[in-house]
């Protein structure tokens, strides 16, 4: 998977986490809160993965 990909899917992650948290406070589901918590920061990862690609593939393209 591309740099621009895990992004994407990291973006999308993150406001999907952040959405299931707020509903699960809404509802007073903690559960849920904590699910969406979880997807929040597995979609920061995501971010960070394809920042690290990007990194990587410039100082290849430097070398």
């Amino acid at each position: 998977m591309g740099s621009t990909a895990d992004k994407i899917r990291g973006k999308t992650n993150e406001v999907a986490g952040k959405a299931r948290q707020a509903a699960g406070k809404a509802v007073g589901n903690h559960e849920e809160q904590a699910k969406g918590a979880i997807q929040e920061v597995k979609g920061k990862a995501q971010v960070a993965k394809g920042d690290a690609k990007d990194a990587v593939k410039k100082v290849v393209d430097k070398a």
